[in-house]
């Protein structure tokens, strides 16, 4: 299932308006997800279908995603400056772990929850490249690695791992421009969509998760 990954590079590519569930907006936040749910994403299949819906959890709506030996993202188009706005907040929950080992190799390359950056380089489509922030079984939190199917372009960090609780909410707050920097090697300005990916084919596993709260900001 080598094109996974590189659907995420070959669809960074185009620009639309942005649209958190939650909050008010100011001038200092771009907003990726909202209480529009999925108005303005796509969806991608490569081996079966990742199943994304806004619910209902806790008194709050969030996107859940239930993958069942399936790998499937969705995602959106939305350039942004990230000298501007280098910041990635977004909120994620697995409920339960994925059976993988070597995540560095295809037979191992599932995550209940990934949160993808792409970055259109406005060259041919297997030139560009993406950052891919990982919920990791086996892997230790600040592990990165080359994408077993994608190689150098799609660059693996991992942010969560075995060691942190199912069922529970956990924030993330990135400094992207600063983490494309380490990865890539150089300085990157902008970045062309967000996606989000929960899949479990290579595993032969299954996998409920929830994303919310997903925005770029200014600190």
């Amino acid at each position: 299932m080598s094109v996974r990954s590189l659907w995420l590079i070959l669809y960074a590519t185009a620009l639309f308006s942005p649209v958190v569930f939650g909050g008010p907006l100011t001038n200092d936040i771009i907003p990726v997800l909202n209480e529009n749910g999925l108005s303005g994403w796509d969806e991608q299949r490569f081996n079966g279908k990742t199943a994304y819906e806004v619910v209902e959890l806790e008194g709050e709506q969030v996107l859940q995603a239930v993958s069942h030996t399936s790998a499937s993202g969705v995602y959106k188009r939305q350039t942004v400056n990230i000298k501007d706005y280098p910041y990635l907040n977004w909120r994620w929950r697995i409920e339960n772990r994925i059976n993988t080992h070597d995540e560095k190799v295809k037979s191992g390359d599932d995550y209940a929850a990934r949160v993808y950056l792409l970055i259109d380089d406005g060259l041919l489509f297997w030139k560009r490249r993406a950052l891919s922030y990982v919920w990791a079984n086996q892997s230790i939190a600040g592990s990165v690695w080359d994408n077993a199917y994608a190689g150098e372009s799609v660059r693996m960090f991992v942010l969560k791992s075995a060691n942190d609780p199912t069922g529970v909410w956990l924030n993330e707050k990135r400094n992207v421009y600063e983490d494309l920097k380490l990865v890539f090697g150089e300085e990157i300005t902008s970045v062309d969509a967000v996606a989000v990916m929960t899949d479990t084919d290579d595993s032969n596993s299954a996998a409920l998760s929830y994303y919310a709260d997903i925005f770029f900001s200014a600190e």
